[in-house]
């Protein structure tokens, strides 16, 4: 693949502490277009994502992959299309600079789909709940079983062909959004591989793990779509 066009998606949900260190720490020249989606955010978020260089779009509409659908539908807009789309958060947990690591399976045309696996990599104590780490043993396990695809993490850091991502119809707009776009891979014959990313303690407050509801949401969301396209 010659000279891609690629896209960074950055859902954000009241990450004004983060969202410009993440955008500032992406490489320069890799992307021709990086987008945060302000999902529904009551703080500087999208102030400090446009002040950062990003194009800030507003899903008003809480949901994490609702706001990836935001910034998905932008994308199929813009001439010329996108050959690859980056999916980060925007706490500044994972590492920005390697997404190159992470898009060489692509360019090299050795993977359609690269899951950043923070299991592979080095994680800072504290930066995942035992929670996090058993759901993903747990989610990846069924998918190997269930699906014949082995992972080792569902982790957020990612990257995809995108005519690959068109292909997949995602239509989670929850917490179910990382493993349907693994499982409807898996099914559709894509090639998924995965690399080893870093993991650091995100900046704030984690609005999922790190409460009981958001915790017992994501789970129960997790497994929900495990099964139901199966």
């Amino acid at each position: 693949m010659k000279e891609p066009v690629i896209y960074v998606i950055i859902p954000a949900f009241n990450e004004e502490n983060s969202v410009g260190r993440v955008v500032g720490e992406i490489p320069a020249g890799l992307a021709q277009g990086i987008i945060v989606v302000n999902n529904n955010s009551n703080d500087q978020t999208a102030v400090e994502a446009a002040r950062a260089g990003a194009t800030v779009l507003h899903e008003p509409i809480q949901g994490y992959g609702r706001a990836c659908l935001r910034g998905i539908a932008y994308a199929k807009q813009r001439q010329p299309k996108p050959d690859i789309i980056v999916f980060v958060d925007a706490d500044y947990s994972d590492f920005p600079a390697e997404m190159p690591a992470l898009i060489a399976p692509i360019l090299n045309r050795q993977a359609d789909l690269v899951i950043g696996s923070r299991a592979l990599g080095k994680r800072q104590r504290g930066s995942m709940t035992p929670q996090q780490i058993f759901g993903n043993w747990l989610a990846t396990t069924l998918l190997r079983w269930l699906y014949g695809v082995r992972f080792t993490d569902l982790g957020p850091f990612r990257a995809i062909r995108f005519d690959t991502l068109m292909a997949l119809d995602m239509q989670d707009t929850t917490y179910g959004w990382t493993v349907e776009m693994q499982l409807k891979a898996a099914k559709m014959g894509f090639r998924s591989t995965e690399v080893p990313v870093n993991y650091r303690r995100r900046i704030g407050h984690s609005k999922i793990s790190g409460t009981v509801k958001g915790t017992v949401l994501a789970g129960y969301k997790i497994l929900a779509t495990i099964f139901r396209y199966w």
